[in-house]
């Protein structure tokens, strides 16, 4: 595939002798979930009409707290100080699993990025599992996250303890095209909100008393475009300018921008922030201004670490349900960031794509939107419900798997002291 940037992931020799949950229980989990796929398809297409930005879904988690219950599933909305957070779980004690769900939508777009997928599969799947946990072991948890689009909902759920009793994660995400990944992986994000403080003067009698606050935004986004050149090929580096003025005639004494920096590895996040915080800094001291910077208005965004024995048992089940998956950790479409990446560097974890299209949508788009409530949106409900699901089953009936899994993620660099990487860079 043109484009393709595949992505190394430290992982354990593998064990011998995993053999998932029985096929008699993931003969029905299948069915249950199959089952339900009329009803699925129509919680999909509610979540989307709905279309509630991030923190705002209150709709949208009540329709998906009543499907539940309706089912017999004791649910708790607003937990974790979010009030449109989701909790609902069935089985006792460990192992335990979270499957997670997205319902929020972008502004003035609606589900551009198919949310409404991501929930009504993350709901098929708990179901699944749950109708079977007695005959698994454990716990199956599904847990709903809000405004993964723009607040990071998962890193202030993480922070309130959301996840201190899970073993491991699953989530899946839509895409388009015909090519799918099992293990995914993403770039950090963070971005800074700056503001340049000048002094205003007329600028024809008086330029002489004043400090240009425009020209301190201009200079910094020069250094930044510079700074460009010197990031690795993956990483990446915006800027927009807010406030430059408002009168021709007048020394502008405010400017303001934001800055957002994309990196595939934690570290060097924090290189290029503390790069960028320089060059801030320069601009500053070049134009007599002063600085004021505002980092992580919400929690910065980490990289997916895919763990690749849930994704090995995720390819396998898709691959069975007829889907075109490759198991490759791969950067997909140019590097997306997202909330789950956070929680990956704290548990065990997998993010795959499911396709809803053949077409060439983009995603954030109206048409992406709507191609999450297509035929092929709707088989990518009801697949991903199940790969989701026997994936989930796998590692609640099987100790030889949850060793695996265990042993891939200390490979790969264990759990990651995810406060240090969130921390701004010197000088702010």
């Amino acid at each position: 595939m043109k484009g393709r940037h595949v992505v190394t992931v430290e992982t354990h020799p593998p064990l011998t002798g995993i053999l998932g949950a029985p096929e008699s229980v993931a003969r029905n989990i299948t069915g249950t979930i199959e089952d339900l796929s009329t009803d699925l398809q129509e919680l999909s297409h509610g979540i989307h009409g709905i279309a509630e930005v991030g923190f705002e879904e209150r709709l949208s988690v009540a329709f998906a707290a009543e499907f539940l219950r309706y089912r017999g599933y004791p649910v708790q909305v607003g937990r974790y100080g979010l009030r449109t957070s989701l909790r609902a779980e069935a089985g006792s004690g460990s192992p335990k699993v979270a499957v997670l769900a997205e319902y929020d939508a972008l502004p003035g777009v609606g589900h551009g990025c198919g949310h409404n997928v991501i929930c009504a599969a993350a709901v098929g799947a708990f179901l699944g599992v749950a109708a079977q946990v007695q005959e698994l072991g454990g716990s199956v948890v599904l847990i709903g996250t809000p405004a993964e689009e723009n607040g990071n909902g998962k890193e202030l759920l993480a922070r309130a303890g959301a996840f201190d009793d899970i073993d491991a994660v699953v989530m899946l995400h839509p895409f388009t095209g015909e090519y799918e990944v099992a293990s995914f992986a993403s770039l950090a994000v963070r971005d800074v909100e700056v503001t340049f403080h000048g002094v205003a003067a007329h600028a024809s009698s008086a330029p002489h008393m004043g400090r240009n606050a425009l020209d301190a935004v201009v200079a910094a986004y020069q250094g930044i475009a510079a700074l460009r050149q010197h990031i690795p090929a993956t990483d990446r580096l915006h800027c927009l300018i807010t406030e430059g003025g408002t009168a021709v005639n007048v020394v502008p004494h405010l400017a303001s921008a934001v800055v957002e920096i994309r990196s595939l590895d934690p570290d060097g996040l924090i290189d290029i922030s503390q790069k960028v915080q320089n060059i801030l800094e320069g601009a500053a001291l070049m134009t007599g201004t002063r600085l004021e910077t505002h980092w992580d208005p919400f929690p910065a965004y980490l990289p997916v670490r895919s763990n690749n024995a849930l994704a090995a048992r995720y390819h396998a089940h898709m691959s069975a349900r007829g889907r075109t998956i490759t198991l490759e950790t791969e950067l997909v479409g140019g590097g997306w960031s997202t909330d789950l990446g956070n929680l990956s560097l704290r548990i065990p974890s997998i993010h795959p794509t499911v396709s809803i299209s053949r077409a060439t949508a983009v995603m954030h788009t109206v048409e992406f939107g709507q191609h999450s409530i297509s035929p092929a949106g709707d088989a990518a409900v009801v697949d991903g419900a199940v790969g989701l699901a026997l994936t989930v089953a796998d590692y609640l009936a099987d100790a030889r798997l949850r060793e695996q899994v265990r042993l891939d993620f200390e490979a790969a660099g264990g759990a990651v002291d995810v406060e240090r990487l969130l921390t701004p860079p010197a000088g702010e």
